[in-house]
This record gives C-alpha cells, sequence and structure tokens, in this order.
C-alpha cells in the first residue's frame, strides 16, 4: 500500500507542476471569474483546509481522542496527502495561469513549497525509517553470528591468541586481505570471521546513528512546512477576501 501511494502521489505532484508550467504557453484571464472557475476555486480551497484539520486534531489531545473513535489517525494522515495536492492542482486550473498579481503570485508560490516541501519530507523521512529498521535487523542478525563465533573462540585458546595478533590497525588490514582471500576457498578461521564481524557490525552501528541523526533533523524541516502552511493559508485567506469584496460589491 506504501508503494502505490508513492507513486499516486508522486504522479499528482508531477501533475501539479506540468499544470503550473503551463502558464508558459496558456493564459486566461476572464476563466477565474466564471462559474466553473469559481467552483474549482472554492473546491481547491476547501480541499486545502483538510491538512489543517489534521494537524489541529493531531495536536489537541481532547480532540484526538474523540476524532479517532471514528477515524485512524493513519486514514486522516492519508486524506492529508491526497488534499494537500488535489487542493492546488484544482487551485492551478482555477487560476487558469493568470499571475498577474503580486498576491496571485505569492499565493501559488507558496502552494508549490509547501506542497514539494511535504511530498520530499514525508517520502525522506519514510525512506530512512525503513532504511533504519533494515539496518538494525542487519546487526541483530550480525550479533547473532558474532555470538556464534566467539563460543567457537572461548572454546579454544590458540584461536584467541590469533585474534589477539591483529589488533592494531596494519594486521588488521593484514587481516582483512585474508578474509577476502579466504572467501574465494575455504570457510575463514574464527578469528577471521570475528573480525569481519566486527567491522561489519561497526560500520552498520556509525550508519544507523547517522540516519538517525538525519531523521532527527527532519524535525526542523517539520517546522519549516508548518511555518510556510500558516502562512499559505493567510495568503488563501487573503484571497477569498479579495475575491469577495471585489467581486461581491458590483451587485449592491
Amino acid at each position: 500500500m506504501k508503494e502505490r501511494e508513492r507513486f499516486i502521489v508522486t504522479a499528482l505532484v508531477l501533475l501539479l507542476l506540468a499544470f503550473w508550467l503551463g502558464f508558459l504557453f496558456h493564459r486566461s484571464p476572464r476563466f477565474p471569474g466564471s462559474a466553473i472557475g469559481g467552483v474549482l476555486g472554492v473546491s481547491g480551497a476547501v480541499l486545502m483546509l483538510i491538512p489543517l484539520a489534521y494537524l489541529i486534531v493531531k495536536r489537541i489531545k481532547i480532540l484526538n481522542r474523540w476524532v479517532t473513535r471514528f477515524v485512524s489517525m493513519r486514514t486522516l494522515l492519508t486524506w492529508h496527502i491526497y488534499a494537500g495536492v488535489l487542493g492546488p492542482i484544482l487551485v492551478i486550473f482555477h487560476s487558469s495561469h493568470k499571475f498577474d498579481s503580486a498576491l496571485g503570485i505569492a499565493l501559488t508560490v507558496m502552494t508549490l513549497i509547501v506542497v514539494l516541501s511535504g511530498f520530499v519530507g514525508r517520502y525522506l523521512l519514510t525512506r530512512l525509517s525503513d532504511t533504519i529498521r533494515e539496518k538494525k535487523e542487519t546487526l541483530t542478525q550480525l550479533g547473532i553470528s558474532y555470538r556464534q563465533v566467539a563460543a567457537e573462540l572461548v572454546g579454544d585458546p590458540g584461536h584467541a591468541a590469533m585474534l589477539r595478533s591483529f589488533t592494531g590497525l596494519f594486521t588488521r588490514w593484514i587481516a582483512n586481505k585474508l578474509i577476502l582471500r579466504n572467501q574465494l576457498g575455504q570457510e575463514s578461521p574464527p578469528p577471521m570471521r570475528a573480525l569481519a564481524l566486527v567491522d561489519a557490525m561497526a560500520e552498520i552501528e556509525y550508519a544507523v546513528k547517522m540516519h538517525q541523526w538525519f531523521k532527527s533533523a527532519f524535525q526542523w524541516w517539520l517546522r519549516f512546512h508548518i511555518t510556510i502552511a500558516f502562512v499559505l493559508y493567510l495568503l488563501l485567506a487573503l484571497h477569498v477576501w479579495a475575491g469577495i469584496y471585489f467581486g461581491l460589491r458590483w451587485f449592491t
């Protein structure tokens, strides 16, 4: 399901970018004020409010407990993702590439930034989490193998003495060369396998720490995404107000 969701959302984001780049070839100043253009604009604005609802439900505990009685947070997150892309697509349709006012240009730019930052952050964070989980599983398997080799070393004092002779930097390099040579023929002796397992475990532990650091750094991305999302909602409110003020006043 994750792969399917990733494929669909990626296609929608590419569609959004393609529609936005359409201003290079097409512009219709009258369409945004038409009936169809108005319906698309209102529909897009409503869809863009759904991600805001998700943020509110996620952070207000009382509301979260009440809402999750009827719908899971995972479902709300799915709505958040799809509405956060479909809404801007309808808004681009509504604009019909009429980017004449400073407010309209700012609203379009912020919409694209919010969508792209959410898309990149969401799937990079998912990828980091998957990578960390896979590396931890590999580390667990290596730990099991290391304990088995360690038991063999304890049972043979000669192997333990051989292992102590490869504790230096140069001797460790020689040991690694011997391991590679033995892998082409018979199985490496327990001391060599112990060294190889220790090196592999150290590399994976380092990789896990680095991935966890990047994952922690994404908390700053989340704050950035939320901040620019609220800027977007402010611009959207100004746009709606301007549309009502400069549009409906002609009926008076």
